[in-house]
């Protein structure tokens, strides 16, 4: 499959988020060529300002493979990571991250700042951005229309 085959199932999570309310922003976790985790936010249902797609698909992640090092993952996310979940990103050893739309307000992936560029880090992300970036951002702009 290529990047825009897993993104689709990145906006399966963002549209079931924008079902239930959240913030319409959908991650998934591919490892070995198979989806082994999907999110999406779910800050208002469960009232915790840290349960943003990428965080809970990395926490499901872990508990599949059993580890938390995923070296060898790949995480989709309709969103541009916040500094949060760059530190996520990084604190699980992702392989790459694939985005969708940037976060001109608040992206920590290339954006706003670069979380993941840090020479310090003993870790390494490689970064793909862009990727369905209308239909990721499409979702998000009809979700805060609605809202107002």
């Amino acid at each position: 499959m290529l990047h825009n085959d897993w993104m689709r199932l990145a906006l399966i999570q963002a549209q079931l988020a924008f079902e239930q309310g959240e913030v319409p922003i959908g991650a998934v976790v591919v490892y070995n060529g198979q989806v082994i985790a999907a999110a999406h936010n779910e800050k208002e249902q469960r009232k915790d300002p840290t349960a943003h797609a990428e965080v809970l698909a990395i926490q499901r992640a872990t508990k599949v493979l059993e580890n938390w090092r995923l070296t060898d993952a790949i995480l989709y996310v309709t969103l541009e990571p916040c500094p949060m979940c760059a530190g996520a990103i990084i604190q699980s050893r992702l392989k790459q991250i694939v985005y969708g739309c940037a976060d001109l307000k608040g992206g920590a992936t290339g954006s706003v700042m670069n979380v993941l560029d840090y020479k310090l880090w003993n870790h390494r992300v490689d970064v793909v951005a862009g990727v369905l970036e209308e239909e990721c951002s499409g979702i998000l702009k009809l979700f805060f229309k609605r809202l107002r």
